[in-house]
């Protein structure tokens, strides 16, 4: 069930919509990036595991969700300036961001786009786009079309498969977590998202972030190959390489165990400033 009704907003010609838990004052905001083809209420059981005071932030690309369809293919750095619009607009001027897969892209861009914004980043379940360790070709295949979110049989017969973890023995939780919206994906939404990070990628500028960044990443995830954690932990260099039991979409089915790593992270002072974040 959502945690509250979802708005929508027009920032650079696009219509969004969007999810605000406005938290306590004064505090920095968390900017939540899904994964290709879900929607933003696949977060809310993470949310509901975050410390209820943290501002949070998500949204739906364009063409996903309840975000109008794009007219046009985009790139990463269209949507982190988005992002960062939404962020003016609701009075914020810092905050950080977390990314899960294919979001963890948009998470990555909008640290580089924006290093006074981004204070900063964590990183689950993802890589640096097209140069990266690739997952097994069966793997890759599955992940080509957006059939498994429009077709909740189907799903699960995969689940395991692709998502590793909890869903080889559950994957009807691990399908739920992808189906929270009743809405089904949008074959162009998706197909956007795919060209948008098929032709991107993040490792020759990793080394350039200087944000603290949390990288997340499962022991059995058939999406994102444990090397690729290790790689950018090794890049960027502000980095912190957290392993967890699990697959792809632990941060959603079990967010229990995931959530209070992040809150730790983001609530961590900032060396040499006195203890301030």
């Amino acid at each position: 069930m959502s945690i509250g009704p979802n708005s929508t907003i027009t920032v650079r010609g696009r219509k969004l919509a969007y999810h605000h838990r406005p938290g306590d004052a004064g505090r920095i905001p968390l900017v939540l990036c899904n994964g290709i083809g879900a929607s933003l209420e696949m977060f809310d059981p993470f949310v509901a595991a975050l410390d209820p005071g943290r501002p949070v932030l998500r949204f739906d690309v364009p063409g996903i969700g309840g975000s109008a369809n794009a007219r046009l293919p985009y790139l990463y750095h269209h949507l982190a300036l988005a992002m960062r619009a939404l962020l003016k607009r609701l009075g914020y001027d810092r905050a950080d961001v977390l990314g899960i897969s294919w979001g963890g892209g948009l998470a990555q861009q909008f640290a580089f786009q924006y290093p006074r914004t981004c204070r900063r980043m964590v990183l689950v379940a993802t890589g640096t786009g097209m140069w990266m360790v690739p997952a097994r070709p069966k793997v890759l295949g599955r992940m080509l079309s957006p059939r498994r979110h429009r077709d909740p049989d189907y799903a699960r017969s995969i689940a395991g498969e692709i998502y590793g973890g909890s869903a080889r023995e559950d994957p009807v939780a691990a399908v739920s977590a992808l189906h929270s919206s009743m809405r089904a994906t949008p074959v162009q939404g998706y197909l956007y998202q795919l060209a948008a990070i098929g032709c991107w990628t993040s490792l020759p500028w990793l080394p350039l972030i200087r944000q603290p960044t949390l990288i997340m990443a499962g022991d059995d995830d058939p999406i994102i190959p444990g090397a690729n954690a290790r790689i950018m932990s090794r890049l960027l260099p502000r980095a912190t390489l957290h392993r967890y039991r699990g697959g792809h979409l632990a941060l959603l089915t079990e967010p229990d165990d995931l959530a209070p790593v992040i809150d730790r992270f983001l609530e961590q002072p900032r060396p040499g400033n006195g203890g301030r974040n």
